[in-house]
């Protein structure tokens, strides 16, 4: 009897054993953390410091964390949504309002300041992803974006393995989710928050569209929705473009954006200074 009870107790036991390891599988897969090798340690503290936060079950509020210093804040109503409603009452982050507030405590100043669109096409871009590139090249803290080259509407903090942090809708907390590469997903950039490299200029004015070619007849590729600080690599006499009363024939070349702009809405002189002349094929 012994011998049967001692075997049925190691039958038993494995039985628990192998209901046990799925269930406790599936919930370290929700964990919040740095979970592949390879990251900055800026950008380990960015996820650490967004982990805390969907660890705090902080609301996703429509706005919040766009308030003059970094860090949660009573949202807005969305009027395209109404599960928006109760955002005024939370306190909270939207997408970019949390990647705002990761990476501030990551660097210990106030990098990524702004919308979305205005996060990835950032001047600190160590490096960029395309979707079809998929996860592969990505490391944990890296930002990942939908939407368009004219329009990116949401980001999110890779945490590598497949999973993200995010705040995603009104209605929700922040969360851990699986990336989801179908549908808009556009690509990712990685941040590099030392000192900036290049030519470091500021637009001027509002919704000034970039162009796939130094003409106004160009496809767009995005527009500035205010002053926004640019990296310029090179400039070059192209179209004669005559614009709030300013006419100038020079282009500059944004590499972060791939794209061109009008040197009439850089801030400065026309032919921009210490800006080298485009080499002949830059297209």
């Amino acid at each position: 009897m012994r011998r049967r009870s001692s075997l049925l107790a190691t039958v038993v036991g494995l039985l628990a054993f192998l209901l046990w390891a799925p269930a406790s599988s599936a919930a370290a897969d929700d964990t919040c953390s740095v979970r592949a090798p390879g990251a900055s340690a800026t950008a380990e503290r960015a996820v650490a410091a967004a982990c805390a936060q969907v660890a705090a079950d902080v609301w996703y509020t429509w706005g919040g964390g766009h308030g003059p210093r970094p860090g949660p804040t009573y949202g807005q109503v969305d009027p395209t949504d109404p599960a928006s409603e109760h955002d005024p009452e939370r306190l909270g982050f939207d997408c970019s309002g949390l990647v705002r507030y990761a990476y501030a405590e990551a660097a210990g100043s106030d990098i990524l300041d702004g919308v979305a669109s205005a996060q990835f096409y950032t001047h600190r871009a160590a490096g960029r992803f395309t979707a079809a590139q998929g996860l592969g090249p990505l490391l944990p803290g890296d930002l990942l974006v939908w939407g368009t080259s004219q329009h990116v509407h949401h980001i999110a903090i890779y945490l590598g393995a497949g999973k993200m942090a995010e705040a995603r809708q009104s209605g929700t907390k922040l969360m851990v989710s699986d990336v989801r590469l179908g549908g808009d997903y556009y690509g990712a950039v990685r941040i590099d928050p030392g000192p900036v490299t290049g030519h470091v200029f500021r637009t001027w004015g509002s919704g000034v569209w970039t162009k796939a070619q130094p003409s106004t007849k160009a496809a767009r590729v995005y527009a500035f929705p205010g002053p926004t600080a640019i990296r310029v690599e090179c400039q070059k006499h192209a179209e004669k473009v005559t614009s709030d009363g300013y006419t100038n024939d020079a282009w500059s070349y944004l590499p972060d954006y791939g794209a061109w702009v009008t040197n009439i809405y850089v801030q400065g002189p026309e032919w921009l200074d210490g800006v080298p002349t485009c080499s002949p094929d830059k297209p």
